[in-house]
């Protein structure tokens, strides 16, 4: 009876713990979201590569491909693609096209329209957006929304 309660017990945490690590992958090849290993609502923990879109819950380490999209949870590396939209958090490199982040971003942009809510580091681009920044941003049109050197600024744009 003794040992049924302990391989009950096991049995329990072991099938209780399934879904969180489910929940991460590895890695993650796609066409496009839905054709995919893993599936939208996880978190890729090493490398995506996107031939098309991509679309997971974050991404750590290495993000490529042709559109690379995060919806929840720090997304962290590079990520290097046409388009790079991170819904929640990024840090580390963006290099893209576009880049967008809808929470705080932390590290480097760089491509023709940069956007982040909350930025920290360095923009670097022709249109350069942030609605907060402690950094700077160089491009033909820099705007900082709150506490910037200037609302809009051409060439630089800063705020320590």
């Amino acid at each position: 009876m003794k040992r049924f309660r302990i391989l009950f017990l096991c049995t329990t945490i072991v099938a209780l713990a399934l879904p969180a690590l489910a929940a991460e992958k590895p890695v993650n090849l796609s066409i496009f979201t839905p054709i995919s290993i893993a599936k939208e609502n996880d978190s890729v923990t090493a490398f995506r590569f996107n031939l098309i879109y991509g679309k997971n819950a974050s991404v750590r380490v290495i993000d490529l491909g042709f559109v690379n999209h995060t919806t929840t949870g720090l997304s962290k590396g590079l990520g290097w693609g046409f388009v790079n939209f991170a819904a929640a958090d990024f840090t580390g490199i963006q290099l893209g096209t576009v880049n967008v982040v809808g929470g705080h971003f932390e590290g480097f942009e760089y491509g023709f329209v940069n956007h982040a809510q909350n930025a920290r580091g360095l923009q670097l681009g022709f249109i350069n957006y942030a609605q907060t920044m402690h950094g700077l941003q160089v491009g033909l049109v820099n705007i900082i929304e709150k506490d910037g050197f200037m609302p809009f600024f051409p060439i630089a744009n800063w705020s320590f």
